[in-house]
């Protein structure tokens, strides 16, 4: 039985038959953001507990037909944290209840960007509501981390080129190709509407809808960085 032979693997430094180059390679693209986040917390407050639950309960449901009635624009909504918690007296003996609060926090993650400052302008209008955002960002599996990755191995390549065009000769076999980082950068640009401390009472009937916030999306930055070592044909260094 013949075995096939296993070729040497090539020495992690270079040698005179086998010159060693390593490049590094990177690329800085600026692009449109694809999505945005906004975070929307629904408040109330009363001296009754029951009472209390029972107008946050109404407040989310009225918040979350307003964002779903927007359809395909909004991708992701999520609810996080619901909270009820007493506030004592400041006062007196014993543990007296003053009031009770109540919050609870929404996300919504939007890609069509046409309906957002309308969607935050509404939002805001609302009784006892705080919007906070937008957060501007590309979706994880965005097309521009590939073509940022790929421009980086290709300034690797074009680098290794120049230098082996430097010894009058050319670059052989790729020995390694190392990822040293790559970020797809949420640039982050935010506002509050309708902040703590400044919440809004309901509106008064037959009130006009509010108009829509001009929202200007925040370009996004996209970098990555590649590491490569290839062998070089010897030159002639005589």
């Amino acid at each position: 039985m013949t075995e096939t032979a296993t070729p040497a693997p090539h020495p992690s430094h270079g040698t005179p038959t086998a010159p060693r180059v390593t490049v590094r390679g990177e690329a800085h693209l600026e692009v449109d953001p694809e999505i945005a986040r906004i975070a929307v917390t629904l408040t109330a407050r009363n001296t009754d507990r029951r009472t209390t639950l029972d107008d946050l309960t109404r407040r989310n449901a009225t918040t979350l037909d307003l964002i779903k009635g927007y359809g395909d624009a909004v991708e992701k909504l999520e609810t996080g944290t619901l909270t009820i918690r007493p506030e004592l007296a400041r006062h007196g003996r014993g543990e007296r209840i003053r009031a009770y609060h109540g919050s609870i926090q929404l996300t919504a993650t939007l890609s069509d960007f046409t309906v957002l400052g309308e969607l935050v302008a509404r939002l805001a209008d609302q009784e006892l509501i705080r919007v906070d955002g937008p957060w501007w960002a590309l979706r994880p599996t965005s097309p521009h981390h590939a073509a940022a990755r790929r421009q980086a191995v290709q300034e690797a390549l074009q680098r290794a080129r120049e230098y082996a065009e430097a010894l009058d000769t050319r670059i052989g076999a790729l020995l390694e190709l190392s990822d040293t980082g790559s970020v797809g950068g949420a640039t982050f640009a935010t506002a509050t509407y309708g902040g703590a401390g400044a919440f809004r009472s309901a509106r008064a009937e037959g009130a006009a809808e509010a108009v829509p916030i001009d929202l200007e999306p925040v370009r996004q930055n996209v970098d990555a960085q590649v590491e490569a070592a290839f062998t070089l044909i010897p030159p002639n260094l005589g």
